[in-house]
C-alpha cells in the first residue's frame, strides 16, 4: 500500500510541476489574446456588429440579441484589464501590453460613439445594466490604460454611456451590484454618482450573506458559481471604491474580504488532482470565468494564506487547458462557441447569446501580477486535491465563521 501511495504521490507531483512559471503565463497570455483577438480586432475596424457571429441556436431570439456586440467587448475588455494595468514598458510583454491598450482604446472609443457603427449604447432594456457593468468594471480596474488617454469628449461619450442604466430598475440579486459597479466607475471617474444603487446593493449582500464564505443570490442560496462570477469581485470593488472615496461603507471591505478568502479557498480545493473541476448551476458556459475570484484577489495580493501560490498558479493552467484546449472551443475564424467543454450547444442559459461567452476571459485575472511576483515564480508544487489523493499530510479543515455576524 505505501508503495502504491509513493507512486500516486510522485505522478502528482509530475504533474504539478510539468511546467515553469513563465511557461504558465506565456500559455495564459496566449489564451487571453486568442479570446480576445477576434473582439477587438473587428471593434477597431467598425465591424464587431456586422463580424460577431450570430448562431444558429440564437437567430430565433428576440429582445436583448442587440447587446451580444456589448457583452463580448465589455467581458473581454474585464479580462484584459487587470493586465493592462500593469502599463506598457519596453519587455517583450510590456510591448505587447502596449498593443492592447491601444486596441482596447480604439474600442472604447468606438462603442461609445454614437456616431460610430458599433455604438453600443442605443436600446435599453433591463439587461442593459448587466452589460454596461462590465463596460464599467475595466475602467476601475484599468483607469490610467483606458480613461485618462481618452480626449473630454470621449470622456463624455463614455460618461454618457454609462449613465444609459438610470432608470432600469435590476432585479433584486447579484444584479443589484452592477448598477452599483457603474455608478462606482461614475464617481471615481468624475467625482459624482447617484450614491443610492451603491448604498442598496452593499446593504442587501450583507444581508444576503449566508456564512462560510457563501452570498445568497437574492436571499437564497444557488448552487453555482456566482459567488465567483459576479458577487464577490464586483462587492469587492465596490467596497474598495467607498474605502478610496472615504465613505462609511468602505468600513465593511475588511469583513467582505474574509469571506473572500475563505470562497476562494474553497474554489481551490474544487480542482481535482487532473485539473478539473465539478461542473454545476447556471452560466456553466463561462468556463474558466469560474475562478475569477481567485485571479482578482491575486492582482490585489489579497490570497489568503492558505493558497500556495505556485501550486494554485499550476491548478489554473491545468484547468484552462482541460478547458479551453478542447477541439470545439473555438469556431473555424476564432470566435468562441457555446459550451462548457468544447462545442455543447444545450449547455447553454436561455439568457446567453455569443457575446456572453466571453465571459471566460474574468478567469484570467490573475496575468495582472508581474510577471516576477511569487505567484509567478514560485515552484508548482501539488495543489490541494493532489496532496489529498496523494496520501500527503494535509492541515484539518475547517469552516469559516465570520464572528462580526
Amino acid at each position: 500500500t505505501l508503495v502504491f501511495v509513493g507512486l500516486i504521490s510522485s505522478v502528482y507531483a509530475q504533474k504539478s510541476i510539468k511546467s515553469t512559471g513563465q511557461e504558465d503565463r506565456e500559455y495564459t497570455i496566449d489564451l487571453l489574446r486568442r479570446i480576445a483577438d477576434p473582439v477587438l480586432d473587428a471593434l477597431s475596424k467598425e465591424e464587431l456588429k456586422v463580424k460577431l457571429p450570430v448562431k444558429d441556436w440564437e437567430k430565433n431570439k428576440v429582445g436583448a440579441l442587440h447587446t451580444s456586440p456589448l457583452q463580448a467587448f465589455g467581458r473581454t475588455l474585464s479580462g484584459l484589464s487587470p493586465w493592462l494595468a500593469l502599463g506598457a514598458d519596453e519587455s517583450k510583454e510590456g510591448k505587447l501590453r502596449r498593443k492592447y491598450i491601444e486596441l482596447s482604446l480604439v474600442g472604447i472609443r468606438h462603442a461609445s460613439n454614437p456616431e460610430s457603427p458599433d455604438y453600443m449604447f442605443g436600446k435599453h432594456l433591463t439587461e442593459h445594466i448587466v452589460h454596461t457593468a462590465y463596460f464599467a468594471y475595466p475602467l476601475l480596474l484599468a483607469k490610467e490604460q483606458l480613461w485618462e488617454p481618452l480626449s473630454q469628449m470621449e470622456k463624455k461619450n463614455v460618461i454618457a454611456a454609462l449613465k444609459t442604466h438610470r432608470g432600469l430598475k435590476p432585479v433584486e440579486s447579484n444584479w443589484l451590484l452592477f448598477s452599483a459597479i457603474i455608478e462606482c466607475a461614475i464617481w471615481e471617474l468624475t467625482g459624482e454618482c447617484d450614491m443610492k444603487p451603491i448604498e442598496y446593493a452593499v446593504n442587501k449582500h450583507m444581508q444576503w450573506y449566508l456564512g462560510d464564505g457563501t452570498y445568497g443570490d437574492g436571499p437564497q442560496f444557488h448552487w453555482d458559481y456566482y459567488n465567483s462570477y459576479v458577487i464577490q469581485p464586483l462587492l469587492l470593488e465596490v467596497l474598495r471604491i467607498c474605502q478610496r472615496q472615504n465613505h462609511e461603507l468602505g468600513r465593511l471591505f475588511p469583513r467582505a474580504l474574509a469571506r473572500a478568502q475563505r470562497y476562494a479557498e474553497i474554489l481551490e480545493h474544487l480542482i481535482s488532482p487532473e485539473g478539473t473541476f465539478p461542473v454545476l448551476g447556471r452560466s456553466s458556459v463561462y468556463r474558466i470565468a469560474v475562478f475569477q475570484l481567485i485571479g482578482y484577489l491575486a492582482c490585489h495580493r489579497e490570497l489568503p494564506e492558505s493558497i500556495n501560490t505556485g501550486s494554485t498558479r499550476a491548478a489554473l493552467t491545468a484547468v484552462s487547458k482541460n478547458m479551453m484546449e478542447v477541439a470545439g472551443t473555438f469556431d473555424k475564424s476564432g470566435w468562441i462557441n457555446a459550451g462548457v467543454v468544447g462545442h455543447q450547444v444545450n449547455a447553454r442559459d436561455p439568457y446567453n447569446y455569443t457575446g456572453a461567452l466571453y465571459f471566460c476571459a474574468t478567469g484570467l485575472m490573475h496575468l495582472g501580477l508581474f510577471a516576477g511576483s511569487k505567484f509567478w515564480k514560485d515552484a508548482a508544487g501539488p495543489w490541494f486535491q493532489q496532496q489529498v489523493w496523494s496520501g500527503s499530510d494535509i492541515p484539518r479543515q475547517q469552516s469559516f465563521y465570520d464572528k462580526k455576524e
